[in-house]
């Protein structure tokens, strides 16, 4: 790690990563910075929001409570989840893995039923607004990471949603409302489990080596326990000294792809506290920013700001196609990730 490096996560103000017209400020060059180093060393950091938008996100959580606590103690068939790759722009609505002891509501404009007097059962409520929060929060992270790497203004915005989406088109983006270990929830058969001396289990979901597909990510918890592996393979705990309006933000295995390799993506596994007294398990609000499926991965812009593009990245990818790819199968490519990335750890801004 560089002397300079970073010694704990980088804490940045959403406000300061907000692009203005003209020359960039000190405070946006050093915000930057911090977030592009917390990614290289961490491959998280944590983003502060205006208090107001903080209150939004605490609704959100106890919205999410009250939703899952509703719920019957074991899904129907039908709401089990399949883990099918091919579906990954069409998820809306509750399912669940009770392998995992999850469950999941993804709310997804254009797909997600907004009509309160619908049959289904009630979703969460506020999802609209969370979701254009963190989307909105999600793409100026992205601009900032685009400025780190000296490409252009907004060089993904051809494989992102319009804003707002026009008429019958369908999000590729996600909010997916979890909530793992509820008490009344009937799962949790295959689990890495240890007891701590307090008699509470804490556990570990048995993929290790989970990442996202996405671009970005951001995740707001109610309870800690999001470990993310840093640049020397180390697992930590990112979100056990949150305040009440930060979140959690990582890179996927899109962003990964788009840079050619310059952006490391998060591998990530959740830490389950069976506490006694946790009424209502532990809930959390995750956003993703995806690609369009139509669209294609690419490195041009890369290419254009003059960095090098190993021979694994010179062909575009379909995004339809690269996100059939198990994340197994591309958790091994980017298994060897890395010389390339430490650029973002030295580059200066």
């Amino acid at each position: 790690m560089a002397g300079s490096g970073l010694t704990s996560l980088g804490r940045v103000k959403l406000t300061d990563l907000a692009p203005c017209e003209g020359l960039p400020s000190d405070s946006y060059k050093l915000s930057v910075s911090t977030l592009s180093q917390s990614l290289a060393q961490y491959s998280a950091a944590i983003i502060q929001f205006p208090a107001s938008d903080g209150a939004l996100l605490r609704s959100g959580l106890e919205s999410a409570r009250l939703y899952f606590h509703q719920r019957a103690s074991y899904p129907a068939a039908e709401m089990i989840h399949n883990n099918d790759s091919r579906e990954w722009c069409k998820t809306s609505g509750y399912y669940a893995d009770p392998q995992m002891w999850q469950e999941t509501y993804d709310y997804r404009p254009g797909l997600t039923p907004n009509d309160p007097n619908s049959t289904m059962d009630l979703p969460p409520a506020g999802l609209p607004d969370v979701f254009a929060l963190l989307g909105k929060a999600a793409r100026d992270i992205l601009d900032a990471i685009s400025f780190y790497l000296n490409l252009r203004s907004s060089p993904f915005t051809e494989i992102l949603d319009n804003v707002p989406l026009r008429n019958r088109e369908i999000s590729s983006s996600v909010l997916s409302v979890c909530c793992y270990a509820r008490p009344s929830f009937q799962g949790a058969q295959h689990h890495n489990l240890a007891t701590q001396e307090d008699g509470q289990l804490i556990m570990f979901t048995d993929h290790e080596h989970q990442a996202d597909k996405s671009l970005i990510s951001l995740v707001k918890s109610d309870k800690a326990g999001l470990h993310i592996r840093d640049l020397h393979g180390r697992w930590f705990l990112v979100d056990s000294d949150l305040g009440p309006q930060e979140a959690i933000v990582y890179p996927g295995l899109a962003l990964y792809q788009a840079t050619a390799g310059y952006v490391n993506p998060a591998f990530y596994r959740t830490e389950i506290n069976t506490m006694q007294g946790n009424m209502h398990g532990q809930c959390s609000l995750a956003f993703k920013l995806m690609p369009k499926s139509m669209s294609s991965l690419n490195c041009s812009e890369m290419r254009a700001a003059g960095h090098g593009v190993e021979a694994q990245f010179l062909l575009p990818v379909l995004v339809d196609d690269f996100m059939q790819k198990s994340p197994q199968l591309i958790s091994s490519l980017t298994g060897r990730i890395s010389s390339v990335s430490i650029f973002l750890q030295s580059k200066m801004v």
